[in-house]
């Protein structure tokens, strides 16, 4: 006996599908709900941190890029960072605070999505790329979690549905 879907029939005929289509359809929401809370959160305690904006001392942006420099895979990367600490670590915080409330909120979600790969990426190349074994560190997953939102967007419950459907209305 097979568990396989029915193709006789389309969903519609099937009362609009079954629960797999329901979950399927739902997927993607738990992992914007996650990355972007995680972002928000992330953003708003670098912002509020008053040691982590400054270029030295305990907890500071500039000692973290300092600790890391010479095992990270881009050095030339962290040395970048370390010509301004703070405006790095104000950079980072404002690009996890936009890319948090952008998948939050399903406005331009591909973008944001991969605005948040990039930062994972960043960070893993930079900051957790000494980690043994490597998935101890956690920007390496991050990155890829950003992948499916890259590839299909926000497709319910988001102003990027909410302007695809007034658009798809308007051009009949």
């Amino acid at each position: 006996m097979t568990h396989g879907r029915r193709t006789d029939v389309s969903p519609s005929q099937q009362g609009g599908g079954d629960w797999r289509d329901s979950a399927a359809r739902y997927a993607l929401l738990p992992l914007r709900i996650f990355l972007g809370v995680t972002f928000v959160y992330a953003g708003l305690d670098k912002l509020t941190d008053s040691a982590f904006m400054k270029d030295g001392g305990a907890g500071s942006v500039g000692d973290m890029m300092r600790a890391v420099r010479d095992s990270s895979a881009l050095p030339a990367l962290v040395d970048l960072a370390l010509k301004n600490p703070p405006g790095f670590g104000y950079a980072i915080a404002l690009g996890e605070l936009a890319v948090g409330v952008g998948v939050l909120l399903g406005l331009l979600t591909r973008l944001a999505a991969l605005g948040g790969a990039l930062i994972s990426l960043s960070l893993w190349l930079t900051v957790s790329w000494a980690s043994d074994p490597y998935y101890y560190g956690n920007d390496l997953p991050y990155m890829f979690c950003w992948v499916p939102l890259v590839l299909a967007g926000a497709p319910l419950w988001s102003l990027d549905a909410m302007i695809g459907n007034r658009r798809r209305r308007g051009a009949y």
